[in-house]
């Protein structure tokens, strides 16, 4: 039992520090251009609520694109901190390590691939004012198989090895 709620917990925290980034990287560039408005809470997530009249199509690009590459570099940095991470006493340390590691590296190139169309756009409505749909598609799948395979080699191995010896 206790292992299922330091589960849990550990991937509720990940998925916060999801929105932090993501959303915090949004909320900076909105701050940055002076179209910030508000942060609206929507049931199992929030939104940055910019003045999109008065940006720019390149300006809605960029804040819609760097939430995403904001939760890349920060999942590659826990990535490669995964041995550093495994090498804490605390197994809450360890799971929230390997639940922040993969929210971050997979979430949104899973939605920026295939996801997105089913929910009505989301950030790619601003990505293809930058480049076109299909190759942002076909870069954020690329970057899906890339960042899986990363995990595997990279870190399943430590935290699976971290687990076993505890």
């Amino acid at each position: 039992m206790a292992k299922k709620v330091r589960q849990y917990a550990c991937l509720i925290m990940a998925v916060v520090v999801y929105f932090l980034i993501h959303e915090g990287a949004h909320a900076l560039v909105a701050l940055y251009y002076g179209v910030f408005e508000s942060i609206r809470f929507l049931g199992v997530g929030i939104q940055v609520v910019v003045d999109h009249e008065a940006m720019t199509e390149t300006q809605i690009g960029i804040f819609c694109l760097v939430g995403a590459v904001s939760t890349l570099i920060a999942g590659w940095a826990f990535l490669l901190m995964s041995r550093t991470i495994c090498s804490f006493k605390s197994a809450y340390v360890r799971t929230f390590g390997w639940y922040v590691t993969m929210v971050l590296l997979i979430l949104d190139p899973l939605y920026l691939s295939v996801l997105y169309r089913y929910v009505g756009g989301g950030d790619m409505n601003g990505i293809q004012l930058l480049v076109p749909e299909l190759a942002a598609q076909i870069t954020f799948g690329a970057l899906l198989v890339i960042n899986a395979i990363a995990m595997v080699v990279l870190a399943y191995k430590p935290y699976k090895e971290s687990f076993q010896t505890a």
